[in-house]
């Protein structure tokens, strides 16, 4: 397996539960690992002690490099309600380098496989919306063709969510779920992520569960965005120029 270079789904101090790391400190962690881009995802303010929208606000002024290591910027969402409504609002989502957009339980609670469905493209409609993060929770039953379908069509990515894979994991065994994913973007050649879901320094650019699952699904390195960070890097320069258009 390749090595990766960058993890951009990642949790500081700011995101208020589970991690009392800084910016920096997550630098540090990135540098220990080899990588070359990290990227903050802190959780919106829907998440109980999630960042404040100034807090996303200001990230624009944040240093694009820490440490030697390339650094972007970004947010995991909550999706409200069956509409895909985000916990931040749109003109702060344009100024960040990507988006996140997840559901957890704690903000909307758990629906039909249409509903649950529903809700994951109604998010995706949102033009500043990057990524889904973590589909796979088996307490949100989807329809994974339909999932995948629409992230090919609005270039948003899906993720593989090494989180969601450890045993000690709240989301259940998602595995079943994850090689869903996987085998529909094999099938339709198109790219995943690979997220650590780090909530502090301890698994940052950790992806130990999420790589043996490629390997069980044989999944190409081709189409892992992980191995090459000037790829995802064009991928999302690509987006930000399709949203000026």
């Amino acid at each position: 397996m390749a090595a990766s270079e960058f993890d951009i789904h990642t949790h500081t101090i700011a995101s208020g539960h589970a991690s009392t790391a800084t910016i920096t400190d997550m630098a540090k962690a990135a540098v220990s690992r080899n990588l070359k881009l990290l990227g903050i995802s802190d959780h919106g303010p829907a998440t109980l002690g999630g960042g404040r929208p100034s807090y996303f606000r200001n990230l624009s002024y944040a240093p694009r490099k820490r440490l030697g290591v390339e650094m972007l910027y970004g947010a995991e969402v909550n999706i409200l309600d069956e509409n895909g409504s985000l916990d931040l609002e749109d003109p702060i989502l344009a100024h960040l380098d990507y988006v996140i957009a997840s559901i957890h339980k704690p903000v909307k609670k758990p629906g039909t496989k249409e509903e649950n469905t529903r809700t994951y493209l109604n998010a995706m409609k949102n033009p500043y919306v990057t990524i889904i993060g973590h589909c796979d929770d088996v307490k949100y039953p989807v329809d994974y063709l339909a999932i995948v379908r629409a992230a090919m069509e609005q270039q948003i990515l899906l993720e593989i969510n090494n989180s969601s894979l450890s045993p000690d994991g709240y989301r259940g065994d998602t595995r079943f779920n994850d090689l869903m994913i996987l085998n529909l973007c094999r099938h339709f050649h198109y790219p995943i992520l690979l997220s650590s879901d780090s909530h502090g320094t301890k698994h940052v650019g950790d992806f130990t569960y999420a790589q043996e699952l490629l390997k069980k699904a044989d999944f190409p390195k081709s189409l892992v965005l992980n191995n090459s960070a000037s790829e995802f890097q064009a991928f999302l320069q690509k987006r930000k120029d399709d949203e000026t258009d």
